[in-house]
């Protein structure tokens, strides 16, 4: 996806889209999500899928890919525009969405993963000769304890958002 080749973004929303893209970036999502997300956090109307293909002469498919992940993080909701068939979207322009969706999608899912890793260095530690075992134990039991306080902590953060 990229800015439409005729020109038809206004600073305004190049503006929005420029910034949406750069915050995708910190969490490693792709740039057709900021795109999209850009273009309907400034639209002062809900716009079709078609519009936002056209106004970022995009392609369809990642267009409806950065939809349905936009939808799922509670970023965008669809409305209904009476007169027009088409499914219409809006942003939810709530930082609260952003962050819950950051932390349920990405980090409690890298935090369980990283869990189970850290039990298995830990394990192949106590296999090692006495010497490097003592070296290296220390480090893992802190790695034990700060995964541990971690998968404590994103769960309470996302209950006090209210998620």
């Amino acid at each position: 996806m990229g800015a439409a080749p005729d020109g038809k973004l206004s600073p305004l929303e190049a503006e929005a889209i420029g910034l949406f893209i750069q915050l995708g970036h910190l969490v490693n999502q792709p740039r057709s999500f900021g795109e999209v997300y850009g273009l309907l956090f400034v639209s002062p109307r809900p716009l079709p899928a078609e519009d936002l293909v056209e106004r970022l002469g995009a392609c369809r498919a990642a267009a409806e890919r950065a939809l349905l992940f936009l939808r799922r993080a509670g970023l965008l909701r669809m409305v209904y525009v009476p007169g027009d068939r088409r499914m219409h979207y809006e942003a939810v322009a709530e930082p609260r969405h952003l962050v819950v969706g950051f932390l349920r999608d990405q980090v409690l899912p890298q935090l369980a993963n990283a869990g189970s890793r850290i039990d298995r260095l830990a394990e192949a530690v106590r296999k090692l000769p006495g010497e490097e075992q003592s070296q290296v134990s220390d480090r893992v039991a802190k790695l034990q304890s700060w995964g541990k306080k971690s998968r404590t902590l994103a769960p309470m953060i996302l209950r006090l958002l209210g998620s």
